[in-house]
């Protein structure tokens, strides 16, 4: 079964904001975060997906989330390639 793990992109007033989190089926996900059903930071925006990759096991893509949510530098060259 696959796993992705993704970054999607909302702006906020003057600035973008981002989310990472891992699903098994991405684009029901980001459906539920559009219509203001996922994660309580989530709400009421709307996200466009910047970023995903895919893995093979539950563990790697939760290994992968964490690492993303904690290279706020990573996190910054993928908004800043997707919104110059």
């Amino acid at each position: 079964m696959k796993y992705f793990v993704y970054l999607i992109i909302s702006k906020n007033k003057q600035k973008y904001i981002s989310y990472v989190g891992y699903t098994k089926n991405l684009k029901k996900r980001l459906a539920k975060h559009n219509a203001s059903k996922g994660a309580k930071f989530t709400r009421g925006r709307k996200w466009i997906l910047a970023y995903s990759t895919s893995y093979d096991s539950k563990s790697k893509a939760m290994r992968e989330e964490y690492n993303l949510k904690k290279n706020y530098k990573l996190r910054n060259k993928i908004k800043s390639n997707f919104y110059p």
